[in-house]
């Protein structure tokens, strides 16, 4: 029997069992490594996964749809014919203020028409009346908190109410519009008709709304319950839409028809 293919059969030499044991230790250390190595990765991997999945803000049962619900328009508040203010106080439909209200809301609406229109033929005034329309917000603003109901009411809506304060400034753009309009018409010698196009005549007929709303404004300003530049602004707005309807025809070369006495 050769001794060397037996070897097995005798004992170690004790550096020949360091040996061992010293390989046997870094194969140990080099598995507890790559286990270290693997638990990171998948943890990594497990934290990179949680934070693309977006996490909802509320519990489960705040998702019970999985639809997002917009409120509701309509608020049933006013079924009985009665509204609020911005002071919060209540008030009959037909009360002057919700008059003006809704005689502005229906001025904005016609400027929104005749803007349309002008858009159509490329003016270039077009950004004032966008301006104007959210002038118009402002206004409303000031009526829906009237003066009155404000004093008498907390101080957050006496704040409210310096807050929907109507500043001068508008005003003053509008003359430098008519001003600016002015310099390129002919002059104005006879009563002229609403026409000249579509322009025009929408204009014209956001101008004759204005009057309405500056009518409906008119007492409430007297009364103190708004500013008295929310009705400057409405006279010289009704000025201007007269100047842009003129000035609207003029660029697209139609003819205003002027008045004539019947014969």
């Amino acid at each position: 029997m050769d001794i060397h293919s037996h070897s097995d059969l005798f004992p170690k030499s004790a550096q020949e069992m360091a040996s061992t044991e010293s390989s046997t230790g870094i194969m140990m250390e080099g598995n507890c490594r790559r286990h270290a190595l693997l638990r990171c990765f998948m943890r990594t991997r497990r934290l990179i996964s949680e934070h693309r999945t977006p996490k909802p803000l509320c519990s489960d049962r705040s998702y019970a749809t999985g639809e997002i619900k917009s409120p509701k328009i309509y608020t049933k508040t006013g079924d009985k014919g009665f509204s609020s203010t911005f002071t919060g106080e209540r008030r009959p439909k037909e009360d002057h203020i919700f008059e003006a209200l809704g005689n502005t809301d229906e001025l904005s609406s016609a400027i929104g028409l005749a803007r349309e229109f002008c858009l159509d033929k490329g003016h270039t005034f077009t950004d004032q009346l966008d301006k104007i329309q959210c002038i118009l917000q402002d206004v409303g603003s000031n009526i829906a908190t009237p003066r009155s109901s404000a004093r008498e009411s907390h101080r957050s809506m006496q704040m409210q109410a310096e807050k929907t304060k109507f500043s001068p400034q508008p005003i003053t753009d509008l003359e430098t519009w008519i001003d600016h309009f002015t310099e390129e018409l002919p002059p104005l010698t006879n009563f002229i008709l609403p026409s000249g196009g579509k322009s025009s005549a929408a204009l014209h007929l956001a101008r004759t709304v204005c009057r309405r709303a500056e009518r409906s404004v008119a007492p409430i300003v007297r009364s103190g319950e708004a500013d008295p530049d929310v009705a400057k602004f409405l006279n010289r707005l009704s000025d201007y839409l007269f100047t842009a309807a003129r000035y609207a025809a003029m660029k697209e070369a139609k003819e205003e028809k002027i008045y004539r006495r019947p014969e």
